[in-house]
């Protein structure tokens, strides 16, 4: 029988933390205790775990005592508070938001990429990516590994709900809206995104690019562990409720063909190639939502750079993206 584990959850009442409880129960993980945990304005709600409402708590040092794995979805700054704390009582954790992803300290990883990268994290914290980075790695791995990639070329078409539940609240009102012709409602969404495309991250005054980007750039060479790496990303939010697809083209150092790249990535963990363009089999977003497989189509040579292929990715951002991710590192560290 698998170790019995106290697990806590920071940021149990948001949309990631909800996903990290629901995985946890899917995926049998052996939990003795939830703990879930938010700030003291969502403490005293509750969350379904293994058909019984459990009592948020709010967070506070004491809470860690005894805690075996802490799975953080709170954002940067409680992640920055709390993360040192946790670690220092005996936790594991595991760090959904931006704030530990560039230590030098803290490995940052993809199971089915670098697992063995966060084994004895030496500040006992391990960061989850970047939910773009995570599904283009899982697909790209297999490549690399059999053939270096040089460069990436990616363009992202990010579902709303990576943002958050009140931002999917907003955008299904937006979309009432447009559909009826009234004007756009007021909400965490900055401009219109019913019937349009945006590009709302924060900007990187010096480089002109999109925070969203360069996570993409940075966090991809660190976890191929190659800073030579060429990666060219262009973030964009869609009107698409859940599930980020991506469109990228990858050189590598030896000529490589659609046929030897689908080869590689056929039956490789995390993957699933849905592709048979010709009679319209490709992967959508609905297609991604609710399961944690990354999935890959319109895998083609790329007639613009004759060596290259191009390609198709969809994921669930939520899920493998987020929260997946993270209950998977957990279960390569402690259940293994």
């Amino acid at each position: 029988m698998s170790r019995q584990l106290t697990v806590a959850v920071l940021g149990a009442t948001g949309a990631v933390g909800r996903e990290m409880i629901r995985i946890l129960e899917e995926r049998s993980f052996p939990v003795a205790r939830l703990l879930p945990l938010a700030s003291p304005r969502s403490a005293g709600t509750t969350v379904p775990f293994r058909g019984t409402q459990v009592k948020v708590e709010p967070v506070s040092a004491d809470a860690f005592t005894g805690v075996d794995l802490a799975l953080f979805s709170a954002g940067s700054g409680p992640s920055k508070e709390w993360g040192p704390i946790a670690a220092s009582k005996g936790a594991l954790v595991v760090d959904n938001s931006s704030a530990w992803r560039m230590d030098p300290e803290v490995p940052l990883c993809v199971p089915e990429v670098n697992l063995d990268a966060a084994r004895n994290p030496k500040r006992g914290i391990i960061a989850n990516p970047n939910c773009s980075t995570i599904q283009m790695l899982v697909a790209l791995a297999p490549i690399h590994r059999a053939n270096r990639i040089q460069r990436i070329v990616v363009s992202t078409y990010q579902a709303i709900s990576g943002a958050g539940h009140s931002a999917v609240e907003h955008f299904r009102a937006q979309s009432r809206a447009f559909a009826a012709g009234e004007p756009m409602p007021a909400g965490p969404i900055t401009k219109q995104l019913a019937g349009s495309l945006l590009m709302e991250w924060k900007r990187d005054g010096a480089t002109g690019y999109q925070e969203e980007e360069l996570k993409m750039i940075h966090e991809t060479r660190k976890i191929f562990g190659d800073p030579d790496i060429r990666v060219s990303p262009t973030t964009v939010r869609v009107p698409v409720v859940n599930g980020h697809s991506e469109s990228v083209a990858i050189e590598c150092e030896r000529p490589i063909t659609a046929k030897e790249a689908r080869a590689l990535m056929t039956g490789a963990p995390g993957v699933r190639v849905v592709d048979d363009f010709e009679k319209g089999v490709y992967p959508t977003p609905l297609d991604a939502s609710g399961i944690d497989d990354v999935l890959v189509g319109r895998v083609r040579d790329d007639l613009g750079n004759p060596g290259g292929v191009m390609m198709w990715i969809v994921g669930d951002n939520l899920r493998k993206g987020a929260a997946t991710n993270a209950v998977q590192i957990a279960e390569g560290l402690l259940l293994r």
